[in-house]
């Protein structure tokens, strides 16, 4: 009879434990993380900056008279009371810009009648945002939706 005695190569067959970390996954989820950032932070800056009014809000507490830009269903352009063309309007929108800022900033309230044309509403905030006038309010009638 015969006897196996323990070889001292024990664990020939075992792998050796890897001092190595694989980088490869965590640069892949780096990538697809930068792509989704790249494509997202253009979206965030874009388009035209509109402060909306929610229906059931509160009225503003405000020491400064905000100034009302109204467009009638004929499409006559008013800013406060006042009866301004479309050719006159960017001048009026600078003069109104070149006055000193109220402390807590200059706000525009823009009225327009519902069945006007989606295209003479933007023309006119695109005039706002051209003078630097960005704080823009759509104004709306409340309702008793939510």
């Amino acid at each position: 009879m015969s006897a196996t005695l323990p070889s001292r190569r024990r664990g020939r067959g075992r792998r050796a434990p890897m001092s190595e970390i694989n980088v490869t996954p965590m640069v892949d989820v780096m990538l697809v993380l930068l792509i989704i950032f790249m494509v997202t932070a253009p979206l965030l800056v874009a388009g035209v900056p509109v402060d909306l009014p929610k229906n059931r809000a509160q009225p503003l507490d405000q020491q400064a008279k905000p100034i009302q830009v109204s467009i009638d269903a004929n499409g006559a352009i008013f800013i406060d009371d006042t009866v301004v063309t479309s050719a006159e309007l960017p001048v009026k929108l600078a003069e109104i810009a070149a006055q000193p800022e109220p402390p807590e900033g200059r706000r525009i309230y823009l009225r327009a009648d519902k069945s006007l044309d989606y295209g003479q509403v933007m023309t006119v905030m695109g005039e706002l945002n051209r003078a630097g006038l960005n704080r823009v309010a759509l104004v709306s009638v409340g309702g008793d939706t939510p």
